[in-house]
C-alpha cells in the first residue's frame, strides 16, 4: 500500500493547499487519521453533512463525536473573527439568545460579560477541555467517564450560534451559507443526543412551522413561560480549566 505525502511545504499557493487525493481512512496512516479523514471530507463536500456525521465502519462512535466537536471549535473561530467588528462590548454589552441572558463563569465569581468576551471564553474553555490528557488521553479510544463532557461542551457551543443568529443575522448567513457549519452541528447533536431538543431555538429547514407554532403558543402563556423556564446550569462536574455558564431568563 503506497501513501501521499500529506504535508504543506513552504512557498505552497492556498489555492493549492490540500490538494491531496481522497484517501481511505484506512489508507491514512497518522496518530490523528480520524481527523484528517473528517477534514478531507470537508473539504470535498462541505455541504453534504449527511456523510459528514455518518460513522465510518472502521471508526470508534466516540471518537467521531470527539473529533466532530475539535473540528466545530476550530471552524468557530472564523464566526469570531468575521463577528468583531459588530459584535462589541458596545452593541452586546450581554451574551444573549433568544431570551436568554447567559452569565460565564471563566470569572473570580460568575457574572455577566460583553457576547464576544463569553464567546472567546466558551471556545477557550471547549479548546482547553478537549486537549486535556486528563479527560482525552488518546485520540482512537475515549474513556468512558469522559463521555459526559461532549453534551455539555456541545451545549455551550450552541450557544455561539444562537447568538449570532438572533442578534447577528445576516453575518451568521453568510458564515453558515459557506461553511454549513451549524448544519453540520445540528445533525451531530441530533444524532448523538449532544443537545436537549428544548434548548435547540435556530429553526432548521425542516421545523419551521412547528418552531413558529410553539412561538406562537410561548407568546400565549406569558408570564407562565418565564416562570417554568427557570435556570440552565451546567453540571459542576467539568474540568476546572472548562468555563462554567448558567443562563438565566433575560
Amino acid at each position: 500500500m503506497t501513501t501521499t505525502a500529506r504535508r504543506l511545504c513552504p512557498g505552497t499557493r492556498l489555492d493549492s493547499a490540500f490538494d491531496w487525493p481522497f484517501e481511505p481512512i484506512d489508507n491514512l496512516d497518522s496518530s490523528f487519521h480520524v481527523q484528517e479523514y473528517l477534514q478531507q471530507l470537508i473539504r470535498q463536500d462541505h455541504t453534504n453533512v449527511d456523510t459528514l456525521v455518518e460513522i465510518p465502519e472502521s471508526v470508534d462512535r466516540q471518537v467521531w463525536q470527539y473529533e466532530h466537536l475539535r473540528q466545530v471549535c476550530i471552524e468557530l473561530n472564523q464566526l469570531v473573527v468575521a463577528l468583531e467588528t459588530e459584535c462589541t462590548k458596545e452593541n452586546c454589552p450581554e451574551m444573549k439568545a433568544d431570551g436568554w441572558l447567559y452569565l460565564c463563569a471563566a470569572h473570580s465569581s460568575t457574572q455577566s460579560c460583553p457576547a464576544i468576551d463569553y464567546i472567546i471564553h466558551t471556545l477557550d474553555g471547549a479548546t482547553i477541555l478537549l486537549n486535556n490528557s486528563k479527560y482525552f488521553p488518546s485520540r482512537i479510544s475515549i474513556p468512558e467517564p469522559s463521555l459526559k463532557h461532549f453534551q455539555s461542551i456541545a451545549r455551550r457551543l450552541y450557544r455561539i450560534f444562537a447568538h449570532a443568529y438572533f442578534h447577528h443575522r445576516e453575518t451568521y448567513d453568510l458564515f453558515e451559507n459557506e461553511t454549513c457549519l451549524y448544519a453540520r452541528f445540528l445533525l451531530l447533536s441530533k444524532s448523538f443526543n449532544l443537545v436537549p431538543r428544548e434548548l435547540i431555538s435556530i429553526p432548521d429547514g425542516t421545523e419551521v412551522d412547528e418552531d413558529q407554532d410553539d412561538h406562537e403558543d410561548d407568546d400565549e402563556d406569558g408570564d407562565d413561560q418565564q416562570g417554568a423556564r427557570g435556570q440552565d446550569s451546567d453540571s459542576a462536574d467539568d474540568d476546572d480549566n472548562q468555563s462554567q455558564v448558567t443562563a438565566v431568563e433575560a
